[in-house]
């Protein structure tokens, strides 16, 4: 990353896109963010220096946000996994804000996108059976401010779940 002087003395951030050797780290490191250093450098014919320093970069530059350890849902008991469409009544920026500011502080949701089209907000809620669900809707999705409708589906089986993105 560089920084450029503006005549408003503010520095401009300019990004260096990923080459071939980022591209190689990023991939080993989905697959296991363990990888050490030097593992990395090994399998890449790259100093543990030089790896160091890109991955180092690689942060600042937002490409890595975190890492951190995949669970088995149904071993901890969260075996049940639903994904809930949900329309709003209100879109004022006010009410968006207000839902948001909600549905993130629930620990059954594990993922919240605001969507486009039919439905404003998608959730993907992660469960111990239906009946723990049942509670969930009851005591907690069905108190959030704004909400219209609530359209849930149940997944019954798993057939892909990727967490790593192809880089090419």
């Amino acid at each position: 990353m560089v920084n450029f002087p503006t005549t408003n003395n503010k520095a401009v951030q300019v990004i260096k896109p990923l080459d071939d050797i980022d591209r190689r780290i990023l991939s080993l490191l989905q697959k296991d963010a363990e990888m050490t250093d030097k593992e990395i450098g090994d399998k890449l014919s790259r100093s543990i220096t030089a790896i160091r320093s890109r991955i180092k970069r690689l942060k600042e530059e937002g490409y890595i946000h975190r890492y951190t350890v995949l669970l088995d849902p149904a071993k901890i008991g969260r075996g049940l996994l639903a994904y809930t469409q949900i329309t709003l009544s209100k879109h004022s920026q006010k009410g968006l804000t207000d839902f948001q500011q909600q549905v993130v502080l629930l620990p059954e949701v594990t993922e919240c996108y605001h969507m486009n089209g039919t439905y404003d907000f998608l959730l993907r809620i992660a469960i111990r059976d239906m009946e723990e669900y049942n509670k969930v809707l009851m005591a907690k999705l069905s108190r959030l401010k704004n909400v219209r409708t609530m359209h849930t589906f149940f997944v019954m089986s798993e057939l892909k779940y990727e967490t790593a993105f192809e880089l090419s």
